[in-house]
């Protein structure tokens, strides 16, 4: 995968990796944001429906082996699963359609971005970094707020924490554009919901709770079985907007079933092949392409930018 031609684009990139650095400081060998993570492997088996919606590979195939990461937000590589900034929690999906070829979806527990753009982003960033607890009022961070109402709504939607990574919904950031083989354009945002249900935990139960709790309760779980989720698509209507993150379609738009995916065991070299993978939010398969979101593109080339420098510590050591 190369890095976007847009110098710009890519300049921006490395200001967010290094916006992320100055929150979190530099971790090498791992991700700038959502540091802490787990890989298992699995299976997806589509509908009847995915395959209607385009012809991509994973859609018309029986069954496509997949590898999935679930992660605790945050720079942090030893953040406590029980720290509230470990939400929200994080959910990549790769489907491995061939050697070295393959589509993925990245996705979160909460609904929704708090900015449409990058640059808003790395000024949200930004102030975050610079509003310490000894920062007097207005800190940067509550006048970026201020004038960001949907940074607010996203800082102010509840992150609670959940009773396994295999009882949690996650969310897709983005809309894509989907083309059936007739040819019919549809646009559409992930949505991933656990077959186990929903469950959280309360106030009081998560004080109970260790700092790898979430870990090493996913670990426990697929051992003793299967864990599954059905992958979702919330389709817009007309007149929807489908290149803006933070506007939310209205809930009585159709929401049809893709598959589903089985997870049943953990990587075996897990920390290593977690320092391997890039994980890419562009698509690049038949049938299911990037909608005109401008996150998108920034999004694929820090993911690169960020893997191939967790690659080169990897190397160093």
């Amino acid at each position: 995968m190369p890095l976007p031609s847009d110098e710009k684009l890519v300049e921006l990139g490395n200001e967010l990796i290094k916006a992320f650095d100055g929150i979190f400081g530099l971790h090498p060998g791992f991700r700038p944001a959502h540091a802490k993570g787990v890989l298992l492997t699995g299976t997806f088996m589509p509908t009847a429906e995915a395959k209607a919606l385009a012809p991509a590979p994973h859609f018309v195939q029986q069954a496509t082996p997949v590898t999935v990461r679930f992660s605790d937000s945050t720079g942090l590589p030893q953040i406590p699963d029980t720290d509230g900034n470990a939400n929200p929690r994080g959910m990549a999906i790769r489907f491995n359609l061939g050697e070295h070829v393959h589509t993925d979806i990245v996705a979160h527990s909460t609904d929704g971005f708090p900015t449409r753009t990058g640059g808003e982003f790395l000024e949200f960033l930004k102030a975050v970094a610079t509003s310490g607890p000894d920062t007097p009022s207005p800190k940067p961070i509550e006048v970026f707020l201020g004038g960001h109402p949907a940074a607010l709504k996203f800082v102010q939607t509840p992150k609670p924490f959940p009773v396994s990574f295999g009882t949690e919904d996650y969310f897709g950031v983005t809309a894509m554009q989907f083309t059936s083989e007739a040819g019919e354009v549809k646009f559409g945002r992930y949505q991933i919901v656990p077959k186990a249900g929903v469950a959280r935990l309360s106030d009081d139960e998560v004080k109970a709770k260790g700092p790898n709790y979430s870990f090493d309760e996913i670990k426990e779980r697929v051992a003793a079985g299967p864990v599954a989720f059905e992958v979702k698509l919330q389709v817009a209507g007309p007149g929807d907007v489908v290149d803006d993150a933070t506007i939310h379609w209205p809930v009585e738009r159709p929401v049809i079933s893709l598959g589903t995916v089985v997870l049943d065991a953990v990587v075996a070299d897990d920390a290593a092949e977690q320092q391997k993978i890039i994980f890419d939010p562009i698509p690049r398969c038949a049938g299911i392409e990037p909608s005109d979101d401008p996150l998108l593109e920034l999004r694929a080339a820090i993911y690169l930018l960020s893997g191939r420098r967790r690659r080169a510590a990897t190397q160093a050591e």
